[in-house]
């Protein structure tokens, strides 16, 4: 997910932006046809990809970061990043409703988030670490801080299906961890634990320092054996042993994954959030997770500087974070109301 730029890093994004939209295909209705950006020869037969409005989320300043889908109910979850919020969107219902009102538990703003198989909800504050909520009762479980001052920008979590959960830090290049057994502990030891590294990226991303970012989006493949995690600055990405911790950079062909944003993995196809290039790529894993290729790539004004994406029934929800109108990466005033995007045909 997207952590709020320096003034720098915000006017780069800015004319980054601003050269991806004047080379897209101007937006016309709700269910414009993106324009595929990759070679011709790999558009032969490409099907029509088709974009519309899933939820929209209540509030004027919401400028959404991250969704994670319950599988049990189909409930989906999406982060505000200028509020802390976490909205909850009912299956069958256009409006999102508040979740997690902006203040609880101190939180004013929330990245990434994802729903564990026993029916808790993982939400993460940049400033601060994770927060583990029980979704039936909306009680917190317990939360995990990052000890110590020095910078930090906890971004995206995944999960494993052992129920542990990893996280970016955006600025200090690590991966944190945070086991089942920690969760217990600290649900029964007064509700709090430190949040500390499980690896450490250094000798591959430059760490970014307080005024940047590379470390983004991760995903865990299916079986739990390795995480993917993205550096958005570079577009390179990587892959971490859950069983070792070490770090491997992984083959692209076919293209980078520059402005990556949040990640989706599933049976072997990563998709991404390209969130500056309004873009969505598709890529092919090899058996391994050691390599990468793309299959396809879209970009359309229409998806509003997606952030991340979670895969649903054969589409993606992309969040409409509208970053660049008003929000951390840009003047201007966001068009209203925020929503989360329904994509089908990639």
């Amino acid at each position: 997910m997207s952590p709020l730029p320096s003034s720098r890093r915000r006017r780069t994004l800015a004319a980054a932006v601003g050269l991806v939209l004047a080379g897209l295909a101007a937006p016309s209705a709700e269910a414009a046809a993106p324009a595929d950006v990759r070679p011709a020869s790999q558009r032969e037969h490409a099907p029509s990809v088709r974009i519309k409005t899933a939820y929209e989320l209540p509030g004027d300043r919401v400028y959404p970061e991250g969704i994670a889908r319950d599988a049990r109910t189909g409930e989906v979850f999406v982060t505000s990043f200028t509020t802390g919020a976490v909205h909850r969107a009912r299956p069958g219902r256009l409006r999102a409703e508040v979740f997690l009102p902006s203040g609880t538990d101190g939180r004013t703003t929330a990245n990434g988030l994802k729903v564990d198989r026993a029916g808790r909800l993982w939400v993460t504050d940049s400033r601060t670490g994770v927060a583990v909520y029980d979704i039936r009762s909306r009680r917190l479980v317990a939360r995990f801080d990052v000890p110590g001052d020095t910078g930090r920008f906890v971004n995206d979590v995944a999960l494993t299906p052992d129920g542990t959960a990893y996280l970016t830090d955006s600025v200090r290049a690590v991966v944190y961890r945070v086991t089942p057994r920690q969760l217990a502990y600290a649900a029964a030891h007064g509700g709090r634990g430190p949040l500390t590294p499980y690896t450490d990226l250094h000798d591959h991303v430059e760490p970014a320092g307080p005024d940047g970012f590379a470390l983004n989006g991760i995903a865990a493949d299916d079986a739990g054996r390795y995480l993917l995690t993205v550096d958005m600055a570079d577009g390179r990405l990587y892959r971490v042993s859950t069983a070792t911790g070490g770090v491997r950079e992984v083959a692209l062909r076919g293209g980078d994954m520059a402005h990556g944003d949040g990640l989706e993995l599933r049976g072997g196809r990563l998709w991404v959030a390209h969130n500056a290039s309004y873009q969505i790529s598709r890529w092919r894993l090899n058996g391994t997770g050691t390599a990468a290729r793309l299959e396809r790539r879209v970009g359309d004004p229409a998806l509003q500087l997606p952030t991340t994406l979670v895969r649903e029934r054969g589409r993606l929800l992309v969040v409409r974070s509208q970053f660049d109108k008003g929000g951390p990466m840009g003047p201007g005033t966001p068009a209203g109301p925020f929503t989360v995007a329904a994509v089908d045909g990639i």
